[in-house]
């Protein structure tokens, strides 16, 4: 399992996941789908996309990850988690072909979560990339349009060094003469998105080059303005192919996503006084929006609960923090997480300040114990942080 234990669970190869597909009979070809793929806000974009067909009235699957509290959360219709029973089923029925097979712990979810949405026959599917995309288990999909957020930093070991390296494996989900959405703009993936888009004959369209109308979401992250552009766009040629979408349901779609969907850890306020404020971002380019809209909150002190992975690099991430926080800092507990007392020496390096803890739920407790009413606590450095909180 690639989100729990890291690289040693990452396979860079369709032939599982295609045997498993044939297996299935071909759950995916069963339904519409779009694809989402990008560094960061793939997961809000998705959840934005599926929001507004919800409120258009269509039947409409969801398939995200990680998890934060329950791993049915990764597969939803309507914002309905798959039923426990059916998980159980799906695995007693295909338990030797899944060990026989080996598939990974991601590759049997996708299949089950297409095998799910074509049993139910949504009418349409989001369908969220789990890294990259060229070879990731979620792209034997033909979808009606493929949207790629952003490119940033992240799980270099696996997809490049470089900005246009990385580019490369996440434009593998565009497909033959299909439309394909890019969120952001970027000097060096720009050209990358145009010469694969025109080798693939698929038009291809900047969403932040677009003039479009401002809209109001209940994701508050300054991050999802672009987002929601990018779903925007999305949806004028989801219209364009007939897709009853009004300028109505747009609007109330956006504004009902965390309802719709359940979506939950993206700058969500858990409390106020003292106000408390999660956000899953974890690399530099996600850490970068959520610390510059921190910086603009009003409060007494500032206390932050950190935790992170073991295979991030930390020196550009902690080099962001603010100095005049209190920290405390904590492992997630997953076999991925970084050791506290490890961060907290690296942390030191960048006059980051405070006191490890041995669990998640211990620091955040004691950050509630110290914080006075005027004060702020952000908890975040990793999704699986944030799963540990009670949201």
């Amino acid at each position: 399992m690639y989100q729990r234990q890291g690289s040693s669970a990452f396979k860079k190869d369709l032939t599982n996941i295609e045997a498993f597909s044939n297996k299935l009979h071909q759950p995916e070809k069963k339904f519409p789908s779009i694809h989402v793929a990008g560094t960061n806000g793939k997961g809000s974009t998705g959840h934005m996309i599926a929001s507004v067909l919800q409120s258009a009235g269509y039947k409409v699957g969801l398939y995200t990850s990680p998890h934060l509290k329950d791993f049915r959360e990764r597969i939803r219709i309507n914002g309905k988690p798959i039923p426990e029973a059916e998980v159980i089923v799906f695995i007693e029925r295909h338990k030797n072909f899944l060990e026989n097979q080996k598939l990974s712990f991601f590759e049997l979810t996708v299949g089950m979560a297409f095998d799910h949405f074509a049993e139910k026959k949504v009418d349409i599917a989001v369908i969220e990339v789990g890294l990259g995309g060229r070879l990731d288990s979620t792209n034997i999909i033909n979808p009606l349009i493929s949207v790629i957020t952003n490119i940033g930093y992240d799980h270099m070991q696996f997809l490049g060094n470089t900005l246009e390296e990385i580019a490369v494996e996440k434009a593998g989900i565009i497909k033959q003469k299909t439309p394909v959405v890019i969120g952001e703009t970027q000097k060096e993936t720009a050209e990358v998105f145009k010469a694969i888009a025109k080798q693939k004959e698929a038009p291809i369209y900047f969403a932040d080059q677009e003039v479009s109308t401002v809209y109001q979401s209940d994701l508050k992250g300054d991050y999802q303005q672009m987002n929601m552009k990018t779903a925007v766009k999305t949806f004028k040629l989801l219209q364009e192919m007939d897709y009853k979408i009004s300028e109505e349901t747009l609007k109330e779609g956006l504004l009902n996503v965390s309802l719709n969907t359940g979506l939950k850890g993206r700058w969500q306020v858990l409390q106020s006084n003292p106000k408390v404020i999660c956000d899953t971002a974890h690399n530099q380019e996600g850490l970068r929006i959520v610390l510059s809209q921190l910086s603009q909150e009003s409060y007494e002190n500032l206390h932050i609960v950190l935790g992170v992975v073991n295979d991030k690099e930390l020196g550009s991430i902690l080099s962001m923090f603010p100095k005049s926080a209190q920290y405390y800092f904590c492992k997630p507990a997953i076999p991925r997480g970084l050791d506290a007392e490890d961060l907290s020496a690296q942390a030191e390096n960048y006059k980051l300040v405070g006191n490890v803890y041995q669990s998640v739920e211990a620091a955040y407790g004691q950050a509630l114990n110290n914080a006075h009413q005027d004060d702020l606590i952000y908890v975040g450095g990793s999704t699986f942080v944030v799963a540990e909180l009670p949201l």
